[in-house]
């Protein structure tokens, strides 16, 4: 990761109420030594691909396409080789706003007792309301619509809402996830896994972001805090070379202008950089306005955006939200 693409190291939330360590006595700097850990396996993971790639090309009659076949291995294993190096050195980089306590939210169910009523201004989640967003990509014309059902599902012991959130691009599905949230009794809203599927021609390619919290050492993370601070930085999820979203505020009274018909401008908005050591060349800034919630996602790097088009109320979010059409005909505060 580089200087331009590392978050600036702020205030970690360790210190902030979301949990407390585990008991248990935690090893001098766990953040670093999970790093190392990982950069072990994603090596191994390397190492063990090579060789059955190479098990393959052993099966190639041809002596000129089984040295081609190999030498493709070899160029693979490289190319691996050298994500594991980077993913090490953005695992890195984030452990000095961390710190060094191992990551063991403690999740008291007496702090849930009205989990599923998710009113935090900045991420509000009604059942029965679809948030849609479009934006241009090098594949096509993105298209997503993050619905916020009726269902619950309790998972480590919280019952958590259901959100159903479904992409398609060039007008194809290409992902279809269901995503869990709750929302403690100090109004942060937690993120406890989702159950992702990536799709190509209708047919399932991928699970790839699929975690639960309480499964396989998975834990949930801040999806918004109660009380945001410019400098707060923390993880959203965990599930080590799976899950490891991280977010830093960086402005708490931005404007942002979306690209809805007409076009809508939303202020004192929160601003977060979010990153992944999975992806480290990747950065979002995403904006949230009060009492609405996401309405703009930039990636910086590619030089995309997603923007929040309409807002769908009713049992099944058919119905539009009668306020975005009010709103449209002018500027609207968002406080």
């Amino acid at each position: 990761m580089d200087g331009r693409r590392s978050l600036r190291s702020g205030r970690s939330l360790r210190s902030r109420a979301w949990g407390a360590p585990s008991p248990a006595k935690a090893p001098p700097d766990a953040c670093r030594q999970t790093s190392r850990l990982a950069l072990d396996s994603c090596q191994a993971g390397v190492r063990s691909d090579k060789l059955n790639a190479l098990g393959n090309c052993e099966n190639v009659a041809d002596p000129a396409e089984m040295q081609r076949c190999a030498d493709q291995a070899s160029a693979d294993a490289k190319d691996a080789a050298s994500s594991c190096d980077d993913q090490h050195a953005a695992r890195q980089a984030v452990c000095a706003p961390l710190g060094p306590a191992p990551y063991d939210p403690l999740i008291a169910l007496a702090r849930f007792a009205t989990s599923t009523t998710i009113d935090n201004r900045l991420f509000p989640l009604k059942p029965g309301t679809t948030f849609v967003y479009e934006g241009d990509t090098a594949d096509g014309r993105e298209h997503d619509e993050f619905f916020v059902t009726h269902s619950t599902r309790t998972i480590a012991g919280v019952e958590c809402v259901e959100v159903h959130d479904t992409v398609t691009t060039a007008g194809k599905l290409t992902e279809d996830t269901l995503d869990w949230f709750a929302q403690d009794v100090d109004g942060n809203v937690w993120y406890f896994g989702e159950n992702t599927r990536q799709l190509a021609d209708d047919l399932v390619i991928g699970i790839e972001g699929t975690w639960m919290a309480g499964l396989d050492g998975a834990r949930p993370g801040i999806i918004m805090e109660a009380h945001p601070a410019v400098g707060d930085f923390y993880r959203q999820e965990f599930l080590l070379g799976e899950a490891e979203d991280l977010a830093e505020v960086v402005a708490l009274d931005e404007s942002v202008t979306v690209q809805s018909i007409p076009p809508h401008t939303y202020d004192h908005c929160l601003e977060t950089a979010e990153t992944s050591p999975l992806e480290p060349d990747v950065l979002e800034n995403k904006f949230y306005a009060p009492d609405v919630g996401n309405v703009l996602t930039v990636d910086v790097d590619n030089v995309e955006r997603s923007d929040l088009i309409e807002i769908r109320t009713g049992a099944d979010g058919s119905a539009r939200w009668t306020a975005v059409v009010r709103a449209a005909l002018g500027r609207r505060r968002c406080r």
